[in-house]
């Protein structure tokens, strides 16, 4: 916010990695973190994947990632890729021919496994195919299918394991040459994929892509997530992140901007600061934040909203951000914009004058940030 101090304090220092790109978008380096998502719709139905692609995209993801597991998903990959708004990444398990496939139908990344890929001149086979047509490599090293002779090693999925896979397949990638290529270390145990990740952090500068796998459902997962990624994200280690939920790829776009925006890494539309309410309230703060992130899921402008029942805490709050409301009595409250006191407002107002508020700032703030581009 314009009207607030710089704080040191609250800078993460980021990991310093190689930037590859993935159609597009740029990953690593100094780019923005990007978010992505998966389907979960039967890859080879265009039309369905396709709208799962496009919400995603609309809720924010940079990039989408979908399942290949055979030719027919593959074929209508080249559809998919024709007509989606964000880079698409193909999901490869087992198959290494539909990598190549995927590839060849214009994929900007190709996700491998390297516990269930196959053999190194097949992995051989997707870095010419991936070099060919453009593509760069994810190498996504999972707890549950580490190689066997790892598993013989360490006696169980350790980090030790997990880093010495990524690395081993790091260095066949640079024995071929490549060198667009990201990792990722995914366990479900939070330990286990912390401290996997530290490790790989330590080891290479290769983008980093983070995640808890199998997090869960949307609340358990998200909690997972948030302490998993948000700790190592802390840490300055991450440069791209997909939050695994049992849920509507929508909300892993969410749940992942929110960690991003607690963190002050990215920012994306209303953060809206709300209180728990208690009995001081002055108005039902429940129901009116859920009727204000409704009305305000739309606006995609950086922005934040106190909205706080009594004046305990609401003041404060609403020096520290862009617009804020706080709780009188006798049906009233106090607008804050910019920080400062503006006008009182009745309740039953409320939702509609804040939504006209937050949609005038962002109006504004846009109109600002076109004038900056025009001049630069």
């Amino acid at each position: 916010m314009s009207h607030n101090p710089i704080r040191p304090w609250r800078d993460i220092t980021r990991r310093k990695s190689r930037q590859i790109m993935v159609g597009s978008v740029p990953v690593g380096g100094d780019a923005p973190i990007a978010v992505q998502t998966m389907t979960n719709t039967d890859s080879s139905d265009v039309k369905a994947t396709l709208a799962q692609v496009i919400a995603a995209a609309e809720a924010g993801a940079d990039i989408v990632r979908i399942s290949t597991p055979d030719q027919s998903a593959t074929t209508a990959l080249k559809e998919i890729v024709a007509e989606s708004p964000v880079p698409i990444i193909a999901d490869i398990h087992f198959h290494y021919k539909r990598a190549i496939e995927a590839a060849e139908a214009g994929a900007a990344c190709l996700r491998i496994n390297p516990g269930n890929i196959g053999s190194k001149e097949r992995v051989g086979e997707v870095i010419r195919a991936a070099r060919d047509h453009g593509a760069s490599i994810r190498i996504g090293v999972n707890a549950g299918s580490l190689e066997k002779h790892l598993l013989d090693k360490y006696g169980e999925p350790c980090p030790d394991a997990m880093v010495e896979s990524g690395l081993n397949h790091i260095r066949i990638l640079q024995d071929n040459d490549f060198h667009e290529y990201k990792i990722s270390v995914k366990a479900s145990d939070v330990f286990l994929s912390a401290a996997a990740y530290q490790g790989i952090a330590d080891a290479t500068d290769a983008p980093i892509h983070l995640g808890i796998t199998e997090a869960g459902a949307l609340l358990p997962g998200t909690v997972k997530s948030a302490i998993g990624l948000g700790n190592l994200l802390w840490m300055g280690i991450g440069d791209t992140i997909r939050v695994s939920l049992s849920a509507d790829p929508v909300e892993e776009v969410r749940v992942a901007y929110e960690i991003l925006k607690a963190l002050g890494l990215r920012h994306r539309g209303v953060n809206i600061i709300s209180c728990p309410s208690c009995a001081r309230q002055g108005f039902d703060v429940i129901k009116v934040v859920e009727a204000l992130e409704s009305r305000l899921a739309h606006i995609k402008t950086p922005m934040s909203l106190s909205i706080i029942g009594c004046v305990v805490n609401g003041p404060g709050e609403a020096l520290m951000t862009d617009i804020g409301f706080t709780g009188g009595g006798a049906g009233s409250g106090m607008v804050y914009l910019a920080g400062k006191q503006s006008h009182k407002l009745s309740n039953d107002q409320m939702v509609e004058h804040i939504v006209q508020q937050v949609e005038a700032r962002a109006a504004q703030i846009d109109a600002s940030d076109q004038e900056t581009d025009a001049l630069l």
